[in-house]
């Protein structure tokens, strides 16, 4: 039987063999009748171990098997494998010396010319390696090894040579350590060490210096050198990127420092420096209890030059922000909930920091900032549902600032008092009466940023609660009609109220508003019934529509509340101003909950809902049977109400809202507006109580918007969150760091570059319109604005991809901002650019990481990624 051709080791390889390594394709002439070839492929050896006791080693192999009988030597062809105790070997060529019980095992090259069937061995105790070639006496255990690479910590060493002694330690000569998994030299990036031990708790090294595309750099080198090896995290330096601002100056971002404290906590320290001066900091922690609870806490401060130097507008601007993002599993304790997230800062913040060390531009439009710090106890059988949440919410932009400190609901499931455990038949109609409760307090703070911390703040708190029992019922009346009435009763309790008085100044009265401390407590009340039903139509068809069918869904209600401003109930007051000005007003005015309406209302409420779906054929169904439903029109709503009661204006707003999908439900569409069937004051623009019909148009179109999206790859989103899922099922030992990066990416399209997706282009268009009254000119003017979005990515190749993000606002004839990132993959590290071409944050960054080898596949560059491997 032949072989077939010539089958040999690498010559990397080879030279460093002492032994022929040769296999040749022909079988040696045998005159003396000594050396025959196998079929079997399968043999064994029996020998001594150090104790006496006989072992027996197996040796098998799928091709063939050809035993030199004169030389005791034995040779295995493809799929050859050899264990001896704890001892695997598997490869496609192994050689077994019987005389000096030395195994010889190596790759082949195949008719391709490439070295396939590379040895891959298991020695007692550790993880399976990968080498070029082996050498291994299986009676003193000591192997020799050439071309290994093993993992080590999420890293990778290669070496040329490998030799392990008695005592578990292992030589090696010419290694390199890096984050590629591919042979050598098939690496960017890396350290070269020239000789070194690896022991079980620590790597000695010799002379060691960087490599960069094979470059050496030795200039970079250390003598020598100690590294600890351990299956756990490690504290280490954090290796900055550079860029350049153009006001700031060149950058070196993100320099730091990696801590990790135990298994349950780490922390990142970060510095961002600029050549002209602008310094940021920032202190990131992680914490994580498995099942029980995980988050992180931010710390950021920031001195950023402003103008230019030698300018009166020359200055330093100092922000700062904290974070906290907190989550409890809800298995932790079920039945009570815990979260938090936490965004509080300077005004500033956003605008000085967004593209300095976390460099996201598109951060510097935020205007605000919220947080939330809440609490959940369900108990009562899961009737009884108890919150408390504090939190903030900020406007950057005219630094208004108002808190929740905290704020309190309870709330009752509704429940039917009148029906009976063991009632048998259908509810009669009482018992269908449903009641509920609901309560909610608040100590509530407005304020500017600049003022909070001061002392006099805290007399600025206003607080309240509020009590709520709606009763409901709800039946089908006639058959076709489904009838609703409803009660609600609302009091609430204050501890301050208001007062408005002149008082006598040097030049005249002034009006003065006095806040009376003291517990006082309003209410309000309402009755409301209704009938709805629904309308069923079809058209018939009509080309490829077989049948078009439109929904109506009427409803009409009745609705009644008292006139709480009337002087038995007390919470109005009468006052006229120093200008001679009457007016009414409430005592809870600026309350949390507002205070009881005034006038009474007798209204009629009145909505209509359209739904409009065809059934058009399908040409792709070769059967000619085959339908699809497409929208038309969904959600086409108008609402409005009439008061009977009032003594003008009886007729409210009426406001309309629509939806649809187009091109197959790849463009989706939304619009909404209000008509006002009244006209307008010509000297104030208020409404008169006179309808726009007498001045010759129906009703006047006050405000109107529209907006639509369009993917012109719709699968992208969908291709990248498969990409995901098919990860996260390959993965199925994810630690609970890598979860939680895989949990990240899928919601920030920025910590991922899919270069499967070979490109994607999205945009959005969005207008409204509304009527604001010009005083100077007397008349209603229109307000427009208009913008398109556009974003999207393609592959230069298939290790580049740029992508995209640009914008124009039609009404101030101005392009928004507008960034490009560029991104190259280097299989086990990436490198990515981003460009700010134009506008106030003209900038580019340069970043190089390494990826972990568990997430090869993923994108994990993000400034507040804690997760560095070494």
């Amino acid at each position: 039987m032949s072989l077939g051709h010539a089958q040999v080791i690498p010559p990397s390889t080879r030279e460093n063999v002492t032994i022929d390594t040769v296999v040749r394709d022909t079988v040696p002439t045998d005159t003396s009748k000594n050396n025959f070839r196998e079929r079997t492929g399968r043999d064994t050896v029996h020998m001594k171990d150090e104790g006496g006791l006989e072992t027996v080693v197996t040796i098998t192999a799928n091709d063939s098997s050809w035993n030199e009988v004169s030389k005791n030597v034995l040779h295995l062809f493809k799929g050859a494998k050899v264990k001896y105790q704890g001892f695997e070997l598997a490869a496609d060529y192994i050689r077994l010396d019987r005389n000096t019980n030395v195994l010889f095992a190596s790759g082949v090259i195949d008719h391709n010319d490439k070295y396939v069937g590379r040895p891959v061995v298991i020695m007692p105790g550790e993880s399976p390696i990968a080498v070029d070639s082996l050498l291994y006496n299986y009676k003193t255990q000591v192997p020799k090894t050439f071309g290994v690479m093993t993992e080590v910590d999420g890293g990778y060493i290669q070496a040329r040579e490998v030799r392990k002694n008695i005592y578990d330690e292992m030589s090696l000569y010419q290694g390199l350590y890096s984050t590629c998994n591919l042979p050598y030299p098939h690496t960017h990036f890396g350290i070269q060490i020239t000789k070194g031990v690896i022991t079980q708790k620590q790597i000695i090294a010799g002379y060691s210096y960087l490599v960069v595309q094979n470059i050496p750099i030795k200039f970079l080198g250390l003598p020598f050198g100690f590294f600890p090896k351990q299956d756990k995290k490690s504290s280490g330096f954090l290796f900055p990127s550079f860029g350049e601002d153009a006001t700031r100056g060149f950058a070196m971002r993100d320099l730091g420092w990696y801590l990790t404290f135990n298994d349950y906590w780490d922390s990142e320290i970060r510095g961002t420096l600029y050549s002209k001066g602008t310094w940021e900091a920032n202190v990131r922690t992680q914490y994580l209890v498995n099942y029980k609870f995980n988050g992180n806490f931010t710390l950021q401060y920031g001195s950023y030059v402003q103008g230019v130097e030698g300018t009166d507008n020359y200055g330093r601007d100092k922000n700062f922000r904290v974070t906290w993002n907190h989550t409890q599993r809800q298995e932790a304790n079920p039945g009570t909930s815990f979260s938090a997230s936490v965004n509080f800062g300077s005004r500033n913040v956003y605008r000085n920091s967004a593209t300095t060390g976390a460099f996201n531009p598109g951060q510097a439009v935020n205007n605000s900032m919220r947080s939330s710090v809440a609490y959940g106890k369900v108990f009562g059988d899961g009737k009884v549902n108890f919150t408390a949440n504090m939190s903030h919410e900020q406007d950057l932009t005219t630094g208004r600032l108002s808190m929740d400190l905290p704020t309190i609901s309870l709330n009752v499931a509704t429940f039917n008092p009148f029906d009976s455990k063991d009632r048998i038949g259908e509810q009669k109609w009482y018992q269908r009466i449903t009641v509920g409760y609901s309560m909610a307090a608040q100590n509530r703070i407005v304020t500017t940023d600049s003022l909070l911390f001061r002392k006099e703040s805290l007399q600025n708190f206003t607080n309240g609660m509020q009590h709520n029992i709606p009763v409901s019922l709800s039946m089908n009346v006639m058959k076709y009609f489904q009838f609703n009435t409803a009660f609600n009763y609302t009091e609430r309790w204050y501890l301050q109220s208001v007062r408005d008085r002149l008082q006598n100044e040097i030049y005249g009265f002034t009006n003065v508003r006095d806040t009376l401390q003291g517990f006082k407590r309003a209410y309000d009340y309402s009755i409301s019934s209704g009938l709805s039903t629904k309308i069923y139509g079809s058209y018939p068809k009509i080309g490829k529509i077989n049948a078009m069918r439109h929904t109506i869904t009427p409803s009409i209600n009745v609705n009644y509340r008292p006139d709480f401003s009337a002087d038995r109930y007390g919470f109005y007051r009468d006052f006229t101003d120093a200008d001679g000005r009457y007016r009414r007003y409430s005592i809870f005015e600026n309350g949390v909950y507002g205070s009881p309406g005034a006038g009474k209302s007798f209204g009629i409420g009145f909505s209509i809902d359209n739904n409009l779906e065809a059934k058009i054929r399908d040409d792709k169904d070769t059967t000619g049977k085959g339908e699809k439903k497409i929208p038309i029109i969904q959600g086409l709503t108008f609402s409005g109400n009439y008061n009977v009661a009032g003594d003008s204006l009886k007729l409210s707003p009426i406001s309309f809202s629509g939806r649809t999908a187009l091109f197959d439900k790849k463009v989706n569409v939304n619009f909404n507006g209000v008509f006002d069937a009244y006209s307008y004051d010509r000297y104030t623009g208020t409404r008169i109580d006179r309808f726009a019909i007498k001045d010759g148009t129906l009703a006047r179109l006050t405000n109107f918007g529209l907006s639509f999206d369009y993917s012109f790859n719709p699968k992208a989103n969908q291709n990248r969150s498969d990409n995901i899922d098919s990860l996260r099922s390959q993965m199925p030992n994810l630690t609970p760091e890598q979860a939680q990066a895989l949990a990240r990416i899928s919601t920030d399209p920025n910590a991922f570059v899919d270069f499967n997706i070979p490109w994607n282009l999205a945009g959005s268009f969005s207008m409204n319109y509304s009527q604001a009254f010009n005083r100077e000119k007397e008349r209603m003017e229109s307000v427009i604005t208009s913008t398109v979005n556009l974003h999207g990515d393609f592959n230069v190749t298939p290790k580049w991809k740029v992508q995209f993000n640009t914008g124009y606002d039609f009404v101030r004839n101005e392009a928004s901002m507008t960034q490009i990132s560029i991104y190259r993959d280097l299989h086990c590290w990436d490198m990515s650019v981003g460009w700010v071409p134009f506008g106030q944050f003209k900038s580019y960054n340069i970043t190089i990481r390494a990826k972990a080898s568990i997430l090869q596949d993923l994108k994990l560059t993000k400034r507040q990624s804690h997760y560095s491997y070494y």
